[in-house]
């Protein structure tokens, strides 16, 4: 009996005018612009987080630079007491 997507579309218009009356179309549709528009809104705001996530989840050059530096001095630190260590005994 159904066989087609209008069909569909219009079994659902006829219900929600039966069931929510004529006046209330306007104020359905209108609702569902604004939850459409906030769908999208939050779409975008998502992407965005995900893309400032990412840029910032990757150290620039100069941070490598500084960590690796940080490690150069730590392994040197660690060098001289193990060879100060070694005169020692």
């Amino acid at each position: 009996m159904i066989g087609s997507a209008t069909d569909i579309i219009i079994i659902i218009i006829v219900a929600v005018v039966l069931f929510a009356g004529a006046s209330k179309i306007p104020e359905i549709f209108r609702s569902m612009g604004r939850a459409k528009g906030e769908f999208k809104k939050g779409e975008l705001e998502s992407e965005m987080e995900l893309k400032k996530m990412t840029q910032t989840s990757e150290p620039s050059k100069d941070e490598k630079v500084e960590q690796l530096q940080k490690q150069i001095a730590d392994l040197q630190k660690q060098l001289e007491e193990v060879k100060k260590e070694d005169k020692s005994q």
